[in-house]
C-alpha cells in the first residue's frame, strides 16, 4: 500500500499495538513506530527496513514474515513493542526524557509479560532508556526481573554499518542463547 506524503505526517504521533503475550521468548523492542509503520499499524513496515529479513535469516521464523503478518510471531514465541510508543518520522524526533520514561514503562511491561529476553534494537537508545553509557551490542549485566537483555543492532537502513549478513548473525546469537535454554533450539 502506497501513502500520500499527507497520509504519512497525519500517522505522526499514532500508537502501534504491540504483538506480546506473557512468557515469550523474545519481547523485540523496537525505537518506535516509524510514519508508516503508523500508518499501516504493522510494526517495522518501512520497505527498507532489514528486521523481517533478518529475523528470517537468523532463524526465529520458517519463512520471511510481512508486516501484516505479525501476530505469527507469537507462534514462534516472538513479540514486538517500542521503547517509545508515539510515532516520529525519524528517531532522533524523541527527547532524552522520552527514553527514560520509555525505559521505566518498558521495564513494567517487561515485569508484567515476563519475556525470557528483552532484545532492543537499537543500542544507542538502549543506552539512553537504561542510562547505560557503555552498553556494546549483545547481551547485557542488566536484567529486568528474571528477564536477560540483550542489545541488538538497529535493523533501519539508515544503520549502513551492520549488513543484513553480520545482522543476522548476531541476531541469530540470540536466537541460540533464548531457544537452548530448554534445548529447543
Amino acid at each position: 500500500m502506497r501513502f500520500t506524503p499527507e497520509e504519512l505526517q497525519a500517522a505522526r504521533d499514532r500508537l502501534v499495538p504491540d504483538v506480546a503475550a506473557s512468557g515469550l521468548r523474545v519481547l523485540f523492542c523496537g525505537i518506535n513506530p516509524g510514519l508508516m509503520s503508523a500508518a499501516t499499524g504493522h510494526h517495522f513496515a518501512r520497505p527498507g527496513n532489514r528486521f523481517w529479513p533478518v529475523l528470517h535469516a537468523a532463524g526465529f521464523t520458517p519463512r520471511r514474515l510481512r508486516p501484516d503478518e505479525q501476530e505469527e510471531l507469537l507462534a514462534h514465541g516472538v513479540g514486538i513493542t517500542n521503547v517509545v510508543a508515539r510515532a516520529t518520522a525519524r528517531a532522533d524526533e524523541l527527547t532524552a526524557e522520552e527514553f527514560r520514561e520509555g525505559g521505566r514503562l518498558l521495564a513494567e511491561k517487561v515485569a508484567r509479560l515476563r519475556p525470557r529476553w528483552l532484545a532492543v534494537a537499537g543500542v544507542t537508545a538502549y543506552r539512553v532508556a537504561f542510562d547505560d553509557k557503555r552498553a556494546t551490542v549483545g547481551p547485557q549485566a542488566r536484567t529486568l526481573g528474571e528477564t536477560r537483555i540483550w542489545a541488538l543492532p538497529n535493523p533501519s537502513g539508515l544503520n549502513a554499518h551492520w549488513t543484513p549478513v553480520t545482522m543476522a548473525e548476531e541476531y541469530g546469537r540470540l536466537r541460540a542463547a533464548a531457544f537452548a535454554e530448554d534445548g529447543d533450539a
